[in-house]
């Protein structure tokens, strides 16, 4: 489709929430992306703790935003609920009880790096895409309409910060993402 934004066409995203001083934006965008695609399947949100994988995913090399989220979630068997492993915002001791999982990975499909017409096939005809890239000191004070930085770099050794891409759209003949991030809903347009 031309244009799609997957907060608009049922529950299918959970709402923003806030990562707070600690980097783990990775863990927002993994979960925002398990989360749409439990609800797009099943027909039920769930809300899944980022904080497990604060704790726990260090193994498959998550630091930052540098993502095998999806790969940890796939070989440990399961993501609790934000409710059984609630968010804190630093890092802590893994806490993991298997037998409280609720959400499961079958299979994790990356896109190829650049391939944008694959981020919005992907988007369009499946669910919501976990993607990074880099930020610079004008993102962080944006406040609405279509964002546009000519000095950010195409170059992953510069991508800083992990998102989630719940639709894509065109205004004036520029296509744009629409983005969830994991600053707050006070940040941008909604979050």
């Amino acid at each position: 489709p031309d244009f799609i934004d997957w907060r608009k066409k049922g529950n299918y995203v959970t709402p923003v929430k806030n990562q707070g001083a600690c980097g783990s934006c990775w863990t927002f965008s993994t979960t925002g992306c398990l989360e749409s695609a439990i609800a797009i399947a099943t027909g039920k949100l769930l809300s899944l703790a980022e904080q497990q994988l604060v704790d726990c995913a260090q193994a498959f090399n998550n630091h930052g935003c540098s993502g095998q989220a999806f790969e940890y979630i796939l070989y440990n068997k399961g993501l609790m609920g934000e409710d059984s492993y609630p968010y804190r915002a630093k890092n802590g001791t893994c806490r993991f009880q298997p037998e409280k999982a609720i959400a499961f990975v079958k299979d994790v499909i990356n896109i190829t790096q650049y391939d944008e017409d694959g981020m919005v096939e992907a988007v369009g005809k499946h669910n919501p895409v976990s993607f990074a890239f880099e930020v610079t000191g004008d993102f962080m004070h944006y406040r609405k309409g279509v964002y546009s930085n000519p000095r950010c770099e195409h170059t992953p050794d510069k991508v800083n910060h992990a998102v989630l891409a719940v639709g894509y759209g065109e205004e004036d003949g520029i296509p744009y993402w629409i983005v969830k991030n994991s600053w707050g809903p006070l940040w941008g347009m909604d979050g």
